[in-house]
C-alpha cells in the first residue's frame, strides 16, 4: 500500500471537500448541452429523464467510490484503487489518460469556454482577432486569455492547499446560490408564459430532427440508442465529482469527510441540474427551428449557440440576459478551473512516488503541495489550447471515462475477495445489487456509443490502449535509472 507522505497538510474539512466536488463539476456544460440532448430525443419528458439518469448514475458511483474512498485515504484516489485491485498498469493507464486527455483536455476546453464568455463583455476577445502566428499557429486573443486564465489558477495552486481550498469555496458557493437563483427565477418569473403547456402536448413524444427538420418518432431500441448517445454530453457535464479522491491525503480525517464529500457534493449538483432543466421547459419550447427570430421560436432545440440558459434568461430578462449569463459563466468555468487544477497534480504526484512518472513531480515543494506537478499540468493545458486539438480530445474523453468508472466499481468486489482485512468504514450502499446496476449500465452506454458513435470511442479506446507499451517503457527506463544511480553510490563509496 502506499505511505502517506507526511509533508502534505491535512487541511481540508467536509465543507472544502463538498465545495471540491461542485466546483469541478460545474461548469459550462448545464447552460449548454441541453440543445444536443434535445436533439436526439425530442421531447421535453425524456430530456428530463436523461438528466434524471445522469444524478442518479451520479449519485450511485459516488456513494460506492465512497467505500475505496473510506478503506485507502491516500493522495491519488482512484488511481490508487485501480493499482490496488487490479495491477499497476491499470493504475498507469487511468493517469495517463488522465493526464494526457481527461483533465488536462477538459482545463483547456473550460479555459476557452472562459475566454470565449468573456467575449460576450469584452469585444476585443474573440477567435477571428488574430494576435500573431506562431509557426503554422494562429494565436487569436481567445487563446491569450484562456492561457492567462491556465497560468495564473496554475501559479494559484503551487502556493498551498490553503489558499486553492479557500478559492474554491468562495467560486463553488457563488455557483450554486446563482443557480439556486436561476431556478427561483425561472419558477416565478414564467406564469406568463405558455412554454410549459406547449411542452406538455409532447410530453413523452419522443423524435429525433430528420431531413428537412422533421421529427422522426422513437420508440423501442431506437429510442434506447438516443438516450444512450444523449448521455454523452449530460455524463460530461456531470464528470470530475470524483477529483476529491485525489486529495484524500489532504483531508481531515478522510475515511469520514471523502465518503460524505462525494455524497453531498453529487446530490446537490444533481439535484441542481434537475431543476435547471425543469426550469428550460417552463421558459422555452422544446421543439424550434433554426430558422426563428427569438429565442422562443428557435427552441431549446436551436438555441443560438447552444446557449440554452442564455435563451432561458432573455426570455426573462431581455437584451440583458446574454450580459447576465456570460458574467455567470466565467465565475462558473473560473471555479471550475480551479478545483481541476487543484485536484489533478496529485494523481500524478502519487504516480512519480511510485516510479511511473517523472520524479521531480513526486516532489512537495516549502508550500506543501506538489509544486512541479502543477505546473507540468499547467504546461500540457497550455499546449493543448495553443494546438486546438483539446475539442476533439474531449470527444473522446468520456468513453475513456466510462471504462474507468466500470472497473472503479468493479474493483469494490474484487478488493472485497482480495483484501477482506483492509477496515471498511463506510461500505458501498445497496451491495451487491446497486454496484451491479451501475456496471450494467455503464457497459450498456458503452455498447451503444461503440455502435452508434464510433469516431467519439474508437479514438478514445485508442489512447487509452497506447498507454499500455508506454507502462513497460517506464518501468524499464526507470529500472535502469535505479540501478544506474546504485552504481554510482557503490562506485562512491
Amino acid at each position: 500500500m502506499q505511505e502517506e507522505n507526511h509533508f502534505l497538510q491535512k487541511r481540508v474539512n467536509l465543507f472544502d471537500g463538498i465545495s471540491i466536488v461542485a466546483g469541478a463539476m460545474i461548469g459550462s456544460g448545464i447552460f449548454i448541452v441541453s440543445a444536443d440532448i434535445a436533439r436526439n430525443v425530442g421531447s421535453p419528458g425524456w430530456l428530463l429523464v436523461v438528466w434524471l439518469i445522469t444524478g442518479i448514475m451520479t449519485l450511485i458511483g459516488a456513494i460506492s467510490y465512497g467505500e475505496l474512498a473510506s478503506m485507502m485515504p491516500h493522495v491519488g484516489g482512484q488511481y490508487v484503487y485501480l493499482k490496488e485491485a487490479y495491477h499497476p498498469l491499470i493504475g498507469f493507464l487511468f493517469g495517463w489518460t488522465t493526464f494526457l486527455v481527461i483533465q488536462c483536455g477538459t482545463i483547456a476546453a473550460v479555459a476557452v469556454a472562459f475566454a470565449k464568455f468573456s467575449g460576450v463583455l469584452f469585444p476585443w476577445i474573440s477567435e477571428k482577432n488574430i494576435l500573431f502566428y506562431l509557426g503554422p499557429l494562429k494565436i487569436n486573443s481567445t487563446m491569450v486569455i484562456a492561457i492567462a486564465m491556465i497560468s495564473f489558477l496554475t501559479w494559484l495552486n503551487t502556493k498551498g492547499i490553503v489558499t486553492g481550498k479557500t478559492v474554491q469555496n468562495i467560486f463553488s458557493s457563488t455557483k450554486v446560490i446563482a443557480l439556486f437563483g436561476f431556478i427561483v427565477i425561472g419558477f416565478l418569473a414564467t406564469k406568463s408564459i405558455n412554454s410549459l403547456q406547449i411542452n406538455k402536448e409532447i410530453f413523452w413524444h419522443a423524435s429525433k430532427i430528420g431531413s428537412g427538420n422533421q421529427a422522426i418518432p422513437l420508440v423501442g431500441f431506437a429510442l434506447i440508442a438516443a438516450i444512450g448517445s444523449a448521455l454523452v454530453g449530460s455524463l460530461f457535464s456531470s464528470d470530475a465529482w470524483y477529483n476529491v479522491t485525489y486529495i484524500s491525503g489532504e483531508v481531515i480525517n478522510p475515511k469520514r469527510n471523502v465518503p460524505l464529500s462525494l455524497l453531498f457534493g453529487t446530490l446537490i449538483v444533481s439535484a441542481i441540474y434537475l431543476l435547471t432543466n425543469y426550469v428550460y421547459i417552463r421558459v422555452l419550447p422544446l421543439a424550434g427551428s433554426p430558422d426563428g427570430a427569438d429565442a422562443l421560436s428557435r427552441g431549446i432545440q436551436y438555441a443560438t449557440d447552444d446557449r440554452v440558459a442564455t435563451s432561458a434568461m432573455s426570455v426573462i430578462f431581455g437584451d440583458s440576459a446574454a450580459i447576465i449569463m456570460a458574467i455567470f459563466i466565467m465565475i462558473s468555468t473560473f471555479g471550475c478551473n480551479h478545483g481541476l487544477i487543484l485536484a489533478g497534480p496529485r494523481v500524478y504526484y502519487a504516480m512519480a512516488k511510485d516510479g511511473l512518472f517523472f520524479r521531480k513531480v513526486g516532489e512537495i515543494n516549502k508550500k506543501g503541495v506538489p509544486g512541479f506537478a502543477i505546473v507540468v499540468q499547467g504546461i500540457w493545458s497550455v499546449l493543448l489550447c495553443l494546438s486546438g486539438t483539446y475539442g476533439n480530445l474531449l470527444d473522446y474523453v468520456i468513453f475513456a471515462v466510462l471504462i474507468f468508472f466500470t472497473l472503479t466499481i468493479l474493483s469494490i468486489f474484487i478488493l472485497r475477495v482480495k483484501r477482506p482485512d483492509i477496515p471498511r468504514p463506510y461500505k458501498a450502499f445497496g451491495y451487491p445489487v446497486i454496484p451491479s446496476i451501475y456496471i450494467l449500465t455503464t457497459i450498456t452506454i458503452m455498447v451503444i456509443l461503440l455502435i452508434y458513435k464510433p469516431d467519439y470511442t474508437f479514438p478514445g479506446l485508442g489512447i487509452v490502449i497506447l498507454g499500455i507499451p508506454v507502462f513497460y517503457l517506464w518501468r524499464k527506463y526507470n529500472k535502469s535509472s535505479l540501478n544506474n544511480e546504485g552504481e554510482k553510490r557503490r562506485g562512491g563509496d
